[in-house]
């Protein structure tokens, strides 16, 4: 049986593999606000990176793409002792939920950021998909903040 292999790769190599036809999945399957189009500002991303502020981490199975991770890594403004990294966004292919490669790759980044200084990590989840949230609290995570959104362009 095939293990699923987790790395730390660069936007260049994970978009090689076809990331665009996972993080598609991935928008129709969480996208709240589903009138708004996936529309990926790669710029914004290959910036961070030549940064050092993009850490971007896979999982493979037969070096095929099933899942990603990716963080935003930064002194925080308000602790500027403190490095932390904000998950951007984190995703497993649905037909690759029943193991643990979900809790594979979340383990993985953390032990890579943990490498690098990250002092605090903070992870994001959809309200309508709480499964992550249990995956988070059975890791030791804590709820600290909820984010609220409001469409402007709705009056």
């Amino acid at each position: 049986m095939s293990e699923v292999a987790y790395a730390c790769e660069s936007l260049r190599e994970v978009r090689e593999a076809h990331l665009e036809a996972l993080l598609l999945r991935h928008w129709r399957e969480i996208a709240h606000y589903d009138d708004i189009p996936l529309d990926v500002d790669w710029a914004v991303y290959e910036s961070a990176e030549a940064t050092g502020k993009l850490c971007l981490y896979t999982a493979r199975l037969d070096g095929e793409l099933i899942g990603y991770a990716a963080f935003l890594v930064q002194r925080a403004p308000h602790y500027a002792g403190s490095i932390q990294a904000v998950q951007d966004v984190l995703f497993v292919a649905p037909e690759h939920r029943r193991g643990r490669v979900g809790i594979g790759l979340i383990r993985f980044s953390e032990e890579q950021l943990a490498t690098q200084g990250v002092q605090l990590l903070y992870q994001h989840q959809k309200l309508a998909h709480p499964a992550l949230g249990r995956i988070l609290a059975s890791l030791g995570y804590e709820p600290v903040e909820q984010n609220w959104a409001k469409r402007l362009d709705r009056r």
